[in-house]
């Protein structure tokens, strides 16, 4: 599997892992909103919970029986680089 450019994604409960904080939930939208456009380009569909200011993410792979797979990896570097 791609390693992540930086460690900021965890592997928990067989998912990459990342929470994300924001100055306020207009940039928090934004940002999901971006997220969302890239994982449709990728027919790739995070599970995700926005809170306010606060963003997480838990990516596996469906089709993969629910594991972390290199669709993940590659979705998880785009999240990153939406930053």
């Amino acid at each position: 599997m791609t390693a992540l450019h930086n460690n900021n994604w965890i592997v928990k409960h067989n998912t990459l892992y990342r929470k994300f904080s924001f100055k306020n939930f207009s940039e928090a939208f934004a940002f999901i909103t971006r997220v969302a456009i890239e994982a449709e380009k990728m027919n790739h569909h995070p599970k995700w919970t926005n809170i306010y200011n606060t963003v997480e993410f838990w990516l596996n792979t469906h089709d993969a029986d629910n594991t972390i797979t290199e669709l993940d990896y590659q979705l998880a570097e785009k999240i990153d680089n939406l930053l």
